[in-house]
């Protein structure tokens, strides 16, 4: 049914006055996106990728239309706290705009986004999804709203935990509501981890528990929690008399109501007035004598949430491009439509070079997900080699790809000029929201230090990242041999300077650099890779020409004072931003060109 649109697609509605650029409303975010499609056909069997491409049509055109309606209209109606019921008594809630609900009921409900890993049967499908195709969608809803990304992810975070280490006495009790499609019995789930005292350095919270009968009640303060009205959540607490760091702490499951339909005894002090993704409810947390279960043994607590945290980073990188796409969408209706002194703006040679600074960091990003997507099914299916390669995967795309969804956002933004500065407009809440990305779950410095001090240092999973890109350019076959030798070089040198910065604390201030190179690195041979394979399904080797990009200028030292315009980069420019096909033949010469 999909069939490959153009550069500009031909469902976005033209500009009322016929003088400014149309933005993307109306767009297919699906149709619009033939790379998508690509990289799932690669990913995934092709019987399970014909079952959701219908279902992905439909969320594309539900993201370019009705759902970004609603998230231009949750952006301004933001959730407002009630601390006592209309009677006057002290039961807390909040309340959220209609149109909150409208994307609660298709992320959850009609898609069950939340749900798409663990649970069987969702969209038909007779088992559950592979970790690639559940990213396909949340891709797709990402794109019309960031905000909403928290809630899905978090409840899918609380399954898996409690599915992975819970009693089935919990699991009976609660896994059945968090991984429902039903909008009437889904019980939408929350992590509250962060503290004043702790932020990153988990081991110096302060929230206590105490043994009582069967359960354990929780005194302390979480700073920062977001779905502030979760029905279940998952947080940590130390027990009474466990011993200091992360090895003294415990996962508790806390319902948001007690057995007798009361609410538990934590409040919500207040709602943060956030930079961004200002339609979910993120609040500061007292917990006073909260009822709470154990979750797996006492003394794991902080090595089970880090599970948690670390599919929350591969979904944070995968949200993080979502920004980047709808933002490259909206640079390209301006740059396609806008005539600026007798020419379109992709027309003009700086015109087209702001476009492609915009779409690398995009397909790189995506790339980088679905590689990080595949290596965690592939471990969840037991294979030792993709958990290691996974372990430093997962924050070196998080790393990397939210840092590049700030600088995109805000190019895409200029882009269209001084009007991609007001709010009616989706570019300002992009780039707003593009900001949480570099500092949920781990800060860029907490995150880069985890890829080299604890991936590479601990690990050693950089030699996974090498054998994995090693097999990949061996199974490249119609990529030029000198340029696959190339990339073999730098995949060397990438991970022999990772282990440098890794090997002493004395290169610390290395750490971030060093990431990102693994970063680039992997990009490049990820999307040669793609190149050779799509080229053999369709005939189309575009995607090496961003293969050598990326090497020239995120990886290679550049002259300053040398000018870089001319026929190789203006042809690839010319193949890249238009709507034609190019076989491996012409993308191997432009390759390998000076």
């Amino acid at each position: 049914m999909h069939k490959p649109a153009p550069a500009q697609p031909k469902n976005v509605a033209a500009a009322p006055s016929g003088l400014l650029a149309p933005d993307t409303t109306g767009m297919n975010f699906y149709r619009a996106d033939p790379a998508l499609t690509d990289l799932l056909r690669i990913h995934l069997p092709e019987n399970l990728f014909r079952h959701i491409e219908p279902h992905l049509d439909r969320l594309g055109e539900l993201a370019g239309g009705r759902l970004d309606d609603c998230a231009r209209l949750v952006d301004r109606h933001t959730p407002v706290l009630h601390q006592r019921d209309k009677f006057g008594r002290d039961v807390q809630s909040i309340e959220y705009h209609p149109a909150y609900r409208e994307l609660e009921n298709a992320a959850f409900g009609e898609f069950g986004i939340h749900a798409l890993s663990i649970r069987k049967g969702i969209m038909g499908w007779p088992d559950k999804y592979p970790v690639v195709a559940k990213h396909a969608f949340t891709f797709l809803f990402n794109q019309t709203e960031f905000g909403m990304g928290c809630p899905i992810n978090v409840t899918d975070g609380c399954a898996k935990l409690l599915a992975n280490f819970g009693s089935e006495a919990l699991k009976a009790k609660y896994l059945d509501g968090l991984t429902s499609t039903d909008m009437s019995k889904l019980t939408q789930g929350g992590q509250f981890m962060t503290e004043k005292e702790g932020g990153s350095d988990v081991g110096t919270l302060t929230t206590r528990a105490v043994q009582e009968d069967d359960h354990w009640r929780l005194t302390g303060e979480k700073w920062f929690c977001s779905n502030a009205d979760a029905k279940v959540v998952m947080l940590l607490a130390r027990p009474e008399g466990a011993g200091p760091g992360t090895r003294g702490v415990g996962l508790f499951l806390m319902p948001r109501f007690l057995d007798d339909g009361s609410q538990n005894h934590y409040r919500i002090v207040r709602l943060k007035d956030k930079l961004g993704t200002r339609s979910m409810a993120s609040g500061e947390i007292k917990l006073e004598g909260a009822i709470a279960y154990a979750v797996g043994k006492l003394d794991r607590g902080f090595v089970q949430m880090a599970e948690m945290v670390n599919s929350s980073r591969l979904s944070n990188g995968v949200k993080s491009t979502a920004l980047m796409r709808r933002a490259y969408h909206d640079a390209m209706t301006v740059a396609t439509n806008r005539v600026v002194f007798g020419n379109r703006i992709i027309d003009l040679p700086l015109g087209r070079r702001q476009m492609l600074k915009i779409m690398l960091p995009v397909e790189q990003a995506l790339s980088m997900s679905f590689l990080t997507a595949d290596a965690l099914d592939r471990a969840e299916a037991g294979s030792q080699d993709a958990a290691a390669l996974l372990r430093i995967l997962t924050p070196t795309l998080k790393f990397r790809a939210t840092r590049d969804a700030r600088k995109v956002c805000g190019d895409a933004l200029e882009m269209r000029g001084g009007i991609g500065y007001i709010e009616e407009f989706a570019t300002p809440r992009l780039l707003r929201d593009a900001h949480l990305g570099s500092v949920w779950e781990g800060t860029g410095n907490i995150v880069a230090i985890d890829a080299l001090r604890r991936a590479v240092g601990r690990h050693g999973a950089e030699s996974a990242l090498a054998a994995d890109l090693h097999a990949r350019l061996d199974d490249s076959a119609s990529v030029p041999q000198a340029w696959r030798d190339r990339l073999r070089a730098l995949v060397d040198r990438a991970v022999g300077f990772a282990r440098e910065v890794a090997g002493t604390s004395e290169n610390e201030a290395d750490a971030r650099r060093a990431t990102s190179l693994l970063y680039h690195v992997a990009s490049a041979v990820a999307l040669a890779w793609e190149a050779h394979r799509i080229h053999e399904m369709r005939g189309d080797a575009r995607r090496l020409l961003l293969s050598r990009l990326v090497i020239d200028h995120r990886v290679s030292p550049s002259d300053p004072f040398r000018l870089t315009e001319n026929a190789t980069q203006a042809r690839i420019a010319a193949l890249l931003l238009g709507d034609s096909s190019a076989g491996m033949s012409e993308v191997g010469e432009l390759v390998l060109a000076a």
